[in-house]
């Protein structure tokens, strides 16, 4: 088996990189949308923050039989690497996902790395190629979906001591440093037993976020709360709307500050957002979201707003 590695401007092995991706979907996920072209350029040219991730396909016989990304951060947490392996459905079960495992496993212990995370869709592929390669289970995700047509009558809670402030879509440098505390709320969020540090989250780091999703074609809606009595930011949420894909949004942060909760600003913050995109993006007609399955709360606001369980996927990790 050959194994090389994708450049975001090589067209044919991103379409044959695509391709891979989308069959595995077919049969493993067959709600998600197809991965485009384009979304794959973005994700290799620009990543998250600014972090692309690596990608190979992998190749016997003259057939492209699978595909792996690989993923680590510049800003913390510099002892993991994510690594993602799709293989072919029918070419499933002839070793092909233990050799690119192997090979992304032999690429993070030569940087340095010492544990390894992967993933997969709750069933039993996943779980026995985890447990056979010496993965543990530590954290389980649920992916949801709202589709807004559908959106329950709710009214907005009142948070008199708070006012919603609809965020530029690029953030002023002189609010960066403020923007980027906020941010760092989501290290609150349950990580279960994964092995992983808090996130760090320098003000570069907030503007390299907004400019890769704006390359990549997306438009950012940013609502921040603000405390009225002392102006600190105490919460926000962050949709991105797909350029390429219109209809289609993805939720990306929801967090509110430890000294803000309990004001129900998750849940407002959410409202307003989906009232926003009304006016803004009308064509809107599903919103993805990702939770850890421990993490009750948000959970419990997004069951309110009509989210319905589209798949779970389990996360595993391994020392190297």
């Amino acid at each position: 088996m050959q194994i090389e590695q994708v450049d975001w401007t090589d067209a044919d092995a991103v379409r044959r990189l695509v391709a891979v991706t989308n069959a595995a979907r077919r049969v493993d996920s067959p709600w998600l949308h197809p991965l485009t072209e384009h979304e794959c350029v973005g994700e290799l040219r620009h990543g998250w923050d600014g972090d692309p991730a690596r990608a190979f396909l992998a190749t016997a016989g003259g057939l492209d039989v699978g595909a792996a990304r690989y993923e680590v951060s510049s800003y913390d947490n510099a002892h993991l690497a994510s690594v993602e392996v799709e293989i072919v459905p029918e070419q499933r079960r002839r070793g092909h996902g233990s050799a690119l495992l192997a090979h992304q496993v032999e690429r993070a212990r030569s940087e340095g790395r010492t544990t390894v995370g992967i993933a997969g869709w709750e069933g039993p592929g996943p779980e026995a190629f985890a447990a056979v390669h010496g993965f543990e289970q530590r954290s389980v995700e649920v992916h949801r979906r709202q589709y807004v047509e559908e959106l329950p009558s709710l009214p907005l809670p009142e948070t008199p001591g708070y006012e919603l402030v609809r965020w530029p879509r690029v953030t002023p440098d002189g609010d960066l440093a403020a923007l980027a505390d906020l941010t760092a709320a989501i290290n609150d969020a349950p990580t279960d037993e994964l092995d992983v540090e808090d996130e760090v989250y320098p003000p570069q780091r907030i503007a390299a976020y907004e400019h890769a999703w704006a390359e990549r074609g997306h438009r950012l809606y940013r609502l921040v709360a603000r405390h009225r009595g002392t102006g600190q930011l105490a919460g926000q949420t962050v949709v991105a709307v797909d350029g390429e894909r219109p209809e289609l949004a993805e939720q990306h942060d929801t967090s509110v500050v430890a000294a803000h909760r309990g004001h129900r600003l998750g849940l407002v913050l959410k409202l307003e957002m989906l009232r926003w995109l009304g006016e803004e993006e009308p064509q809107v007609r599903e919103l993805d979201t990702w939770n850890a399955e421990s993490n009750d709360h948000m959970i419990g606001v997004n069951e309110l707003l009509g989210y319905r369980v589209m798949g779970r996927v389990l996360d595993f990790q391994r020392s190297v």
